[in-house]
């Protein structure tokens, strides 16, 4: 198995496991392999230093105790966002564009409280920020726009 660094046309980083180097260049060429965050088929691979480990020797505390790069940071931060967006569509109702009117109903108490998510134009967005209603944008990566594996 080869764990191959893949890097999208957007700058995206992110992970791809193949059973071989033909393998990847297979599917990249049959534009399967996709981003995770905005499904961009334009995927590279990106360079990456293998790890031997032939001794069983530890690696020194010292080098774990190294500051990580910035691009070490960004895909942490990737990670973080991509797993905050699961987590609120796992945990919402979608209803869709009729959202402007649901969160008026849970605001004024006419339907119980819930959390949900949906599609507003800038403006319904104001005008439920001008009446106290709490709204915040959050975009979904193209990548799970259907059922949330």
């Amino acid at each position: 198995m080869k764990v191959l660094n893949l890097r999208c046309s957007s700058g995206h980083g992110f992970e791809g496991w193949f059973a071989s180097e033909d393998e990847f260049m297979e599917q990249n060429g049959s534009g399967l392999v996709r981003c995770p965050l905005c499904a961009d088929s334009v995927v590279t691979r990106m360079p990456s230093a293998p790890r031997l480990n032939l001794s069983g020797a530890r690696e020194p505390e010292q080098a774990a105790a190294t500051t990580p790069s910035a691009e070490v940071q960004a895909a942490d931060l990737q990670a973080l966002w991509l797993k905050t967006v699961r987590h609120v569509l796992a945990h919402t109702e979608d209803v869709g564009e009729r959202f402007a009117e649901e969160a008026r109903r849970i605001h004024y108490g006419e339907t119980p409280q819930r959390g949900i998510r949906g599609q507003v134009n800038p403006q319904q967005r104001e005008e439920l920020i001008d009446e106290g209603i709490e709204v915040i944008a959050l975009p979904i990566p193209r990548a799970l726009d259907g059922p949330v594996q």
